[in-house]
């Protein structure tokens, strides 16, 4: 018997960057990411965040979901699908947006680009076509799945916006934050959006799949004048966690995910409640929102700060220590530039209130006997790092 596609020795795709990722690669530590083979450590994980956050990251960004939205209603559709008000959103801008079922419950997050009037751009963490699909019922739209179709590459850090102008890339002086515009890098055209998961100064680069490595070449060739690293998942983490960004699927459940109930999570729970705007009209999950919004909350996505310098990992969370179980860690990370233990905690409120003193519990194993530490956490509302550099427009050169 023929088999014309021998899928099975060859499970996880490649994407367009695959070749020029692997000659960088010394740790041989993949990952899969939405069907492809990823590295989550490309040479060192300690070379790879202070790239992030003192020179130049590349990633590549291409596993991520990505669709196509157009036509007469794209406007009308997306506005009943996310919790956000679009009244802003135009052409050449991005913005952040979430959606929910009909009870409230989050779904996904994700990018919005407006490409053009009535042409859209949707990226996601997790597959979405079926969600899209349904909501799309009654709306004159078109949804096209466009993740293996276009090629996108992160390029993050203090010094990205020197490396991109030393590339060939121009017009990035005028970008701002969220901005989205066309350029081209050595003849290649692509778009160029000043997005990132970083927390840091950064740009999305987004072409046709066959143009990927020379643009990736054209961005490694200022190496030497400027340091340029790739990176891999595991330094995305770290960086995403300062910059106190959510992961939909490791720090919550998604709704279409979940199996128990009262296992999912709202925007609200998940500190997302800036993105709600229950003034803009009727979209999917307005009631339940609307209703909750009008209630004490009961629990919260919450930054904590982790007193000592050991990362406390899978842990339990209480209200003083040996006190109440009030929550669990969700992830954590020690952040080398903060010098600082950092978590996100899903934390149950006492009365509608955050319960204080926070303490968490963790085990750890030494010489395969096992230990119970306690450390203290501080719990705060703003980002863990912001740099003022991020903001600036144009970005500084070096």
């Amino acid at each position: 018997m023929n088999i014309a596609r021998e899928h099975f020795r060859q499970p996880l795709g490649r994407t367009p960057f695959h070749e020029r990722m692997v000659a960088l690669t010394t740790s041989e530590h993949w990952a899969t990411w939405n069907g492809y083979k990823v590295p989550r450590i490309v040479d060192k994980l300690s070379i790879e965040y202070f790239a992030v956050r003192s020179g130049c990251a590349v990633m590549d960004l291409t596993p991520m979901e990505k669709y196509r939205i157009e036509g007469r209603d794209a406007r009308a559709y997306l506005d009943r699908l996310v919790v956000r008000d679009l009244a802003k959103l135009r052409p050449g801008r991005v913005t952040y947006v979430a959606w929910c079922n009909d009870e409230g419950k989050l779904i996904d997050d994700g990018t919005l680009f407006q490409l053009d009037e009535s042409r859209y751009r949707l990226c996601s963490q997790h597959h979405q076509l079926d969600w899209l699909l349904m909501s799309a019922r009654g709306f004159d739209v078109g949804i096209t799945v466009e993740t293996h179709d276009v090629a996108a590459l992160a390029v993050q850090g203090p010094t990205s916006y020197s490396v991109l102008s030393e590339a060939g890339i121009a017009c990035l002086g005028d970008l701002k934050p969220f901005d989205v515009t066309r350029s081209d890098c050595a003849g290649i055209p692509l778009t160029v959006s000043r997005t990132g998961y970083t927390g840091d100064l950064g740009y999305e680069l987004w072409m046709e799949p066959g143009d990927a490595e020379a643009v990736w070449d054209a961005i490694f060739a200022v190496r030497g004048r400027y340091d340029v690293h790739a990176m891999g998942l595991n330094a995305l983490e770290m960086v995403r966690i300062e910059a106190g960004f959510v992961m939909p699927g490791f720090d919550f459940n998604t709704a279409e995910a979940t199996v128990r109930n009262d296992h999912d999570r709202s925007p609200y729970e998940v500190g997302l409640g800036w993105v709600v705007n229950l003034d803009k009209g009727h979209f999917c999950g307005r009631k339940a929102l609307a209703a909750e919004k009008a209630r004490p909350p009961r629990r919260r996505l919450t930054k904590l700060v982790v007193d000592g310098n050991r990362p406390v990992g899978e842990a339990f969370v209480y209200a003083g220590r040996n006190g109440k179980q009030v929550g669990e860690v969700r992830c954590t990370t020690w952040s080398p530039i903060l010098k600082a233990n950092l978590a996100l905690a899903d934390i149950e409120f006492i009365n509608g209130k955050l319960p204080e003193p926070l303490w968490a519990r963790f085990d750890y194993q030494r010489e395969l006997k096992w230990h119970t530490a306690w450390a203290e956490c501080h719990a705060q509302s703003k980002p863990f790092y912001v740099p003022a550099h991020r903001s600036l427009t144009p970005p500084a050169r070096y």
